[in-house]
Protein backbone atom coordinates (compact mmCIF):
# COMPACT_ATOMS: atom_id res chain seq x y z
CA UNK A 1 0.00 0.00 0.00
CA UNK A 2 2.88 2.52 0.81
CA UNK A 3 4.11 1.94 -2.46
CA UNK A 4 1.14 2.72 -4.04
CA UNK A 5 1.11 6.11 -2.70
CA UNK A 6 4.37 6.52 -3.70
CA UNK A 7 3.45 5.83 -6.88
CA UNK A 8 0.63 8.21 -7.34
CA UNK A 9 2.42 10.85 -5.90
CA UNK A 10 5.21 10.35 -8.35
CA UNK A 11 2.63 10.51 -11.06
CA UNK A 12 0.93 13.35 -10.10
CA UNK A 13 4.59 15.54 -9.65
CA UNK A 14 5.64 14.09 -12.92
CA UNK A 15 2.24 14.90 -15.06
CA UNK A 16 2.57 18.50 -13.72
CA UNK A 17 6.64 18.71 -14.55
CA UNK A 18 5.70 17.15 -18.34
CA UNK A 19 2.38 20.00 -18.24
CA UNK A 20 4.42 22.90 -17.37
CA UNK A 21 7.50 22.41 -19.82
CA UNK A 22 5.01 21.50 -22.25
CA UNK A 23 2.92 24.27 -21.97
CA UNK A 24 6.37 26.71 -21.64
CA UNK A 25 7.28 24.82 -24.92
CA UNK A 26 4.34 25.48 -26.87
CA UNK A 27 3.91 29.41 -25.65
CA UNK A 28 7.35 29.42 -27.19
CA UNK A 29 6.54 27.86 -30.70
CA UNK A 30 3.58 30.13 -30.74
CA UNK A 31 5.33 33.77 -30.20
CA UNK A 32 8.51 32.83 -32.05
CA UNK A 33 8.05 30.42 -34.62
CA UNK A 34 6.36 32.48 -37.20
CA UNK A 35 8.92 35.08 -37.00
CA UNK A 36 11.82 32.69 -37.58
CA UNK A 37 12.70 31.38 -41.30
CA UNK A 38 13.66 28.04 -40.92
CA UNK A 39 12.37 25.03 -42.82
CA UNK A 40 12.27 21.48 -41.63
CA UNK A 41 13.16 18.44 -43.72
CA UNK A 42 10.05 15.94 -43.94
CA UNK A 43 11.53 13.62 -41.80
CA UNK A 44 12.15 15.30 -38.33
CA UNK A 45 8.89 14.29 -37.33
CA UNK A 46 9.64 11.10 -37.19
CA UNK A 47 12.83 11.58 -35.46
CA UNK A 48 11.02 13.64 -33.04
CA UNK A 49 8.45 10.88 -32.20
CA UNK A 50 11.74 8.46 -31.50
CA UNK A 51 13.87 10.76 -29.47
CA UNK A 52 10.47 11.64 -27.52
CA UNK A 53 9.99 7.65 -26.59
CA UNK A 54 13.48 6.89 -25.86
CA UNK A 55 12.88 10.01 -23.68
CA UNK A 56 10.21 9.00 -22.09
CA UNK A 57 11.05 5.54 -21.63
CA UNK A 58 14.37 6.70 -19.88
CA UNK A 59 12.38 9.17 -17.45
CA UNK A 60 9.64 6.22 -16.22
CA UNK A 61 12.61 3.68 -15.41
CA UNK A 62 13.99 6.62 -13.15
CA UNK A 63 10.50 6.88 -12.27
CA UNK A 64 9.70 3.70 -11.57
CA UNK A 65 13.55 3.28 -9.97
CA UNK A 66 12.59 6.00 -7.08
CA UNK A 67 9.37 4.50 -6.49
CA UNK A 68 10.64 1.05 -6.21
CA UNK A 69 14.19 1.29 -4.75
CA UNK A 70 13.89 5.12 -3.18
CA UNK A 71 10.98 5.07 -1.60
CA UNK A 72 9.96 8.60 -3.19
CA UNK A 73 9.53 10.69 -5.92
CA UNK A 74 11.93 12.57 -8.44
CA UNK A 75 10.02 16.23 -6.84
CA UNK A 76 12.55 17.81 -4.47
CA UNK A 77 9.88 18.05 -1.89
CA UNK A 78 9.44 14.54 -1.88
CA UNK A 79 12.22 12.89 -2.78
CA UNK A 80 13.48 9.11 -2.22
CA UNK A 81 14.04 8.57 1.64
CA UNK A 82 16.81 5.64 0.44
CA UNK A 83 19.89 6.37 -1.78
CA UNK A 84 19.13 4.73 -5.38
CA UNK A 85 22.20 3.78 -7.53
CA UNK A 86 20.28 1.06 -9.23
CA UNK A 87 18.53 1.29 -12.86
CA UNK A 88 19.57 3.93 -15.21
CA UNK A 89 21.30 5.56 -12.19
CA UNK A 90 23.93 2.81 -12.15
CA UNK A 91 25.27 4.09 -15.94
CA UNK A 92 24.64 7.80 -15.48
CA UNK A 93 24.03 10.38 -12.34
CA UNK A 94 21.35 12.31 -14.23
CA UNK A 95 19.00 10.18 -16.53
CA UNK A 96 16.11 11.87 -15.53
CA UNK A 97 17.22 15.08 -16.82
CA UNK A 98 18.98 13.54 -19.75
CA UNK A 99 15.75 11.93 -20.83
CA UNK A 100 13.77 15.15 -20.13
CA UNK A 101 15.73 17.22 -22.91
CA UNK A 102 15.30 14.18 -24.94
CA UNK A 103 11.79 14.46 -25.10
CA UNK A 104 12.03 18.46 -24.90
CA UNK A 105 14.23 17.94 -28.12
CA UNK A 106 11.76 15.46 -29.67
CA UNK A 107 9.08 17.31 -29.30
CA UNK A 108 10.86 20.41 -31.12
CA UNK A 109 11.71 18.02 -34.25
CA UNK A 110 8.10 16.44 -33.92
CA UNK A 111 6.65 20.06 -33.88
CA UNK A 112 9.08 20.89 -36.45
CA UNK A 113 9.81 24.13 -33.72
CA UNK A 114 12.81 25.79 -34.06
CA UNK A 115 12.19 27.93 -30.70
CA UNK A 116 11.67 24.63 -29.04
CA UNK A 117 14.91 23.27 -30.16
CA UNK A 118 16.61 26.23 -29.62
CA UNK A 119 15.18 25.96 -25.71
CA UNK A 120 15.96 22.67 -25.47
CA UNK A 121 19.33 24.25 -24.60
CA UNK A 122 18.86 26.65 -22.22
CA UNK A 123 16.62 23.72 -20.30
CA UNK A 124 19.83 21.73 -20.14
CA UNK A 125 21.84 24.52 -18.94
CA UNK A 126 19.23 25.26 -15.93
CA UNK A 127 19.19 21.24 -15.06
CA UNK A 128 22.86 20.99 -14.79
CA UNK A 129 22.94 24.63 -12.75
CA UNK A 130 20.38 22.66 -10.49
CA UNK A 131 22.32 19.63 -9.92
CA UNK A 132 25.26 21.67 -9.06
CA UNK A 133 23.84 24.17 -7.27
CA UNK A 134 21.33 21.78 -5.39
CA UNK A 135 21.21 18.43 -5.87
CA UNK A 136 24.60 17.07 -5.59
CA UNK A 137 25.39 18.99 -2.10
CA UNK A 138 21.69 17.81 -0.74
CA UNK A 139 22.50 14.71 -1.27
CA UNK A 140 26.18 14.29 -0.53
CA UNK A 141 24.72 16.26 2.90
CA UNK A 142 21.94 13.17 3.06
CA UNK A 143 23.56 10.18 2.44
CA UNK A 144 27.45 10.82 2.61
CA UNK A 145 30.21 8.61 1.80
CA UNK A 146 28.10 6.43 -0.30
CA UNK A 147 26.63 9.21 -2.93
CA UNK A 148 30.50 10.45 -2.63
CA UNK A 149 31.84 6.82 -3.30
CA UNK A 150 28.90 6.88 -6.41
CA UNK A 151 29.91 9.95 -7.56
CA UNK A 152 33.27 8.77 -8.15
CA UNK A 153 32.04 5.71 -10.05
CA UNK A 154 29.57 7.70 -12.16
CA UNK A 155 29.39 10.18 -14.71
CA UNK A 156 27.14 13.12 -14.03
CA UNK A 157 25.70 13.00 -17.93
CA UNK A 158 27.66 11.20 -20.22
CA UNK A 159 27.54 7.13 -19.43
CA UNK A 160 30.93 5.40 -19.09
CA UNK A 161 32.41 2.97 -17.02
CA UNK A 162 30.64 2.41 -14.05
CA UNK A 163 32.30 0.14 -11.06
CA UNK A 164 28.74 0.13 -9.76
CA UNK A 165 27.81 -3.56 -9.28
Amino acid sequence: MKTLFIALRAILFSTAFIFLWGWVALSLHRRYDPTLSFTFSGWTPALGIALMAAGGTLAFACIATFVNRGEGTPAPMDPPRKFVAAGPYRCVRNPMYIGGVLVLAGFGLYEQSPSILLFALPWLLLAHLFVILYEEPHLRATFGVPYDAYCCSVRRWLPGRSSIS
